[in-house]
């Protein structure tokens, strides 16, 4: 083996057990204190000292609420099963998409009884998707192994994300959504501040070029994104758009901050999910201004008792 090989080999290895003890320092951190798991979390990832006294950046404030506002009616909401039954509750049952069901273990989906085309999606993280767009295509075997993994996750051991830990993990199968085109449709996640909207994040061409756009309630472009966010035309206005910003008023009357994400469907809005921890509190593709001007929408209420930090 040449020399540049052994070093390369080496450094690998030295790498690999880096990761190995952070993963594991972080791990002991947070089983005795989110507080300090969450501080040395933000610090490796954003090179930022993280202020819970003074919170001030939206990053800031969202970790602030992440730690000390643990109602239970976030970790509902974040749960991608339970939100149906609020958003029932909260005069939003038409905005729901179909589901085809509902499953404790992969094993338990019957294949035969799904449509052509669906996705699936686990109930207690993000991410965890698998979207089908032809049942005789997918490989199930590999479908099956995949599921099984991400039931075995837990979210929250990762970046501190408390309400992920008391999510129950569940499969569930929804319908298949695309334009008359054959594309996925658009991702508008509107970002609502003390249970009113304030601004929209578009995603456009979300399989091949995604491309992000921040727009304020009035379609114009807000430049508080990094710069993949300040180039290339908005797209349109999509005719529902009013629709997504009462039914995110609805949804977010109760909590300091939430996003609430839809998909435009033949011109209608479906709900994706509602998100409470965007980037993990740590999203790097705002700009200084950026989190400095979400900061300032988002009033942080008083500690929310039933949650006692350490």
């Amino acid at each position: 083996m040449s020399t540049f090989k052994q070093i390369l080999k080496k450094n690998i290895l030295t790498h690999y057990l880096i990761l190995r003890i952070d993963r594991w320092y972080f791990a002991f951190l947070y089983a005795n204190s989110p507080v300090l798991a969450s501080r040395y979390i933000y610090r490796r990832y954003t090179g930022k000292v993280l202020n819970l006294k003074k919170p001030k950046d939206f990053n800031e404030k969202l970790q602030w609420l992440n730690l000390y506002w643990q109602n239970p009616i976030v970790v509902n909401c974040a749960d991608k099963y339970k939100v149906r039954e609020y958003a029932e509750k909260s005069g939003c049952e038409k905005i729901l998409n179909q589901i085809y069901g509902v499953y404790e273990k992969s094993s338990e989906i019957n294949w035969e009884n799904l449509p052509k085309k669906f996705v699936l999606k686990c109930t207690h993280g993000c991410g965890f998707n698998i979207i089908c767009d032809d049942k005789d295509k997918l490989d199930k075997d590999k479908t099956f192994l995949q599921l099984d993994k991400w039931m075995k996750i837990r979210i929250d051991k990762y970046f501190a994300e408390i309400h992920y830990s008391k999510i129950k993990p569940r499969i569930i199968c929804e319908q298949y959504l695309e334009t008359d085109a054959g594309f996925l449709p658009n991702d508008y996640k509107v970002y609502c501040f003390n249970g009113k909207p304030r601004l929209v994040l578009v995603c456009t061409n979300r399989i091949n070029n995604l491309k992000l756009y921040f727009i304020d309630l009035n379609w114009e472009r807000m430049n508080i994104g990094s710069e993949v966010f300040n180039s290339g035309d908005l797209p349109k206005k999509p005719e529902c758009f009013d629709e997504m910003i009462k039914y995110a008023e609805m949804l977010a009357t109760p909590f300091p901050f939430v996003r609430v994400d839809f998909y435009d469907y033949n011109r209608k809005p479906v709900l994706g999910e509602m998100t409470f921890t965007p980037g993990a509190c740590m999203a790097a593709y705002y700009n200084e201004t950026g989190l400095q001007l979400l900061g300032e929408m988002l009033n942080l209420p008083l500690k929310y008792k039933a949650f006692v930090s350490k």
